[in-house]
């Protein structure tokens, strides 16, 4: 019997059922639990990420549950996992990457460009603040917490105008009718590893990271390499506005970074290409890169 541990939230759970037939469909005679865990992160939703603890919040304690032997791996978004795991820890597969975009969710399906001045737009996210104040000053970014159908449901019954989610987030969940707009990674630069669905075991389960080994994809492998190599030289998570996403495009990775103050005011953003053999190289140079032009995280 393998546990799976997991959020509660109904994305959690949809990325939990998929890795849960993901492996039943290579090896259909293991049996597969699915074990929720309450993270702080779901107790302390009227709190901003920034002031509880960052991305941790949501892995913290799925991870102490795996060290203890509860679980027998973990499913996370990317996204959500800091940049260093706990001892004896590991991320043992990466799936495929879905869309790693950002996108608009608004009342009349409007546009950013269409938006009115002053018009309230509600996030989470310091690096989605801080980038939609750098091309929009004119908004009021106003913070919301909870899963998507939550803030969904607050867009629909509370004075906000739009709200930023995560396109993949949303497609997996079936309200890709409510997208109004896909923002351009380029404008809106993602988190890194959004998109990507991530199973973490415990580094001594040789026979469990066998059979994982199985789910992980190369491109995503890659990708998630550079980011996650920028965000441990950032050595932050939730608590600076920065972002990186990186494509592979055969032997080849290009990637797109930024790192800003809330305001949006001081913004850097650079670019880097190389071969995927030195992903990890290059995410830790692309965040040299904007120290250097005065990014400081």
């Amino acid at each position: 019997m393998l546990r799976i541990g997991t959020r509660g939230s109904q994305l959690a759970l949809w990325q939990a059922r998929f890795i849960k037939s993901e492996i039943n469909s290579l090896f259909p005679d293991i049996q597969i639990k699915i074990e929720i865990i309450k993270t702080e992160g779901d107790i302390l939703v009227n709190s901003p990420l920034s002031e509880i603890g960052g991305k941790g919040v949501f892995v913290n304690d799925i991870e102490k549950a795996l060290l203890g032997n509860k679980i027998d791996l973990a499913v996370h978004s990317l996204k959500d996992m800091p940049s260093v795991l706990p001892d004896g820890l590991i991320i043992s597969a990466v799936t495929k990457r879905e869309h790693a975009a950002d996108a608009l969710i608004s009342k009349n399906n409007l546009q950013l460009n269409d938006l009115e001045h002053g018009s309230r737009i509600g996030t989470g996210s310091l690096r989605r603040k801080a980038q939609l104040l750098h091309h929009y000053p004119e908004f009021e970014i106003v913070p919301i917490r909870g899963n998507v159908e939550t803030r969904l449901g607050k867009l629909d019954s509370e004075d906000f105008d739009a709200v930023v989610l995560a396109v993949a987030g949303l497609q997996r969940l079936g309200f890709s009718d409510r997208i109004s707009q896909i923002i351009d990674v380029d404008k809106l630069i993602p988190a890194p590893g959004q998109g990507i669905v991530a199973v973490e075991s415990k580094e001594k389960d040789k026979d469990i990271n066998k059979i994982l080994s199985n789910l992980s994809d190369l491109k995503s492998e890659y990708e998630s390499l550079l980011e996650r190599s920028f965000l441990k030289s950032l050595g932050g998570d939730c608590n600076v506005p920065a972002g990186c996403y990186a494509k592979v495009v055969g032997e080849s990775i290009s990637s797109i970074a930024f790192i800003s103050d809330e305001s949006g005011n001081n913004m850097f953003i650079e670019k880097i290409s190389g071969s995927v053999s030195d992903s990890e190289h290059l995410g830790a140079t692309l965040f040299k890169m904007l120290k250097e032009k005065g990014g400081t995280g």
